[in-house]
């Protein structure tokens, strides 16, 4: 390599790896921490198919670079699912997500809360006032960002979250909510889907191929 530019970055990368300064700790929480960072960073070079792959999704997901999935062991997901860029969906406490739905960029969806543990003035690692509930996200949802979902909220069905949303409660099959906290904005039928499709120049049998596809929808 003749690069002085390359060269030098070489060096100051040897150097910083030498120096006494940078120090690891060896902990089952550290051990662990590593693992997730050295994957984060390998999946920087991979596609969106592929990252979906590595975490173990099913086919036809796509996971864009930067989003993070916290425990995805927990994480029980549908077929076809998009996850965007900065994307954060916390499986701590079990998730489980339908097929066919997206998380736009920026969409957050949490099932911890650590607001005890500073309420308590007990941040400390290990805590015991970190409060976990499942959360459920149904199919055929489009989840704008960024918005965030509360712990144990169950969204159901063909359901639009507007971006800049935080929903707090439970929300029903087929409508669409927005606002702080969300409310239902309008009911999602056929007569609103197919008005959308003609007012977007898109027809039904463009979107699933086939009739018999659009019968099972």
């Amino acid at each position: 390599m003749s690069d002085p530019i390359k060269l030098g970055i070489l060096e100051l990368a040897k150097a910083i790896w030498s120096s006494d300064s940078l120090q690891f700790s060896d902990t089952e929480r550290t051990r662990g921490l590593r693992e997730d960072i050295l994957r984060k960073l390998l999946a920087l070079a991979m596609t969106d198919d592929e990252r979906a792959a590595m975490l173990g999704l099913p086919s036809g997901c796509r996971v864009r670079e930067s989003a993070k999935i916290i425990s995805p062991q927990n994480l029980v997901c549908g077929e076809c699912v998009w996850v965007g860029e900065n994307t954060v969906l916390d499986a701590s406490g079990g998730l489980q997500v339908g097929s066919h739905t997206t998380f736009a960029v920026g969409a957050l969806v949490w099932t911890h809360s650590s607001v005890l543990s500073n309420l308590e003035l007990d941040n400390r690692n290990g805590n015991p006032w970190i409060v976990r509930k499942p959360t459920t996200i149904g199919s055929g949802c489009y989840i704008g960002g960024p918005s965030s979902i509360y712990p144990g909220v169950t969204i159901g069905n063909k359901v639009v979250v507007l971006p800049m949303s935080v929903v707090t409660e439970d929300v029903p099959d087929s409508v669409m909510v927005g606002g702080s906290p969300a409310k239902i904005v309008r009911t999602i039928d056929e007569t609103w889907l197919a008005r959308y499709r003609e007012q977007n120049g898109l027809m039904q049998s463009a979107l699933h191929g086939s009739e018999g596809l659009t019968k099972s929808v």
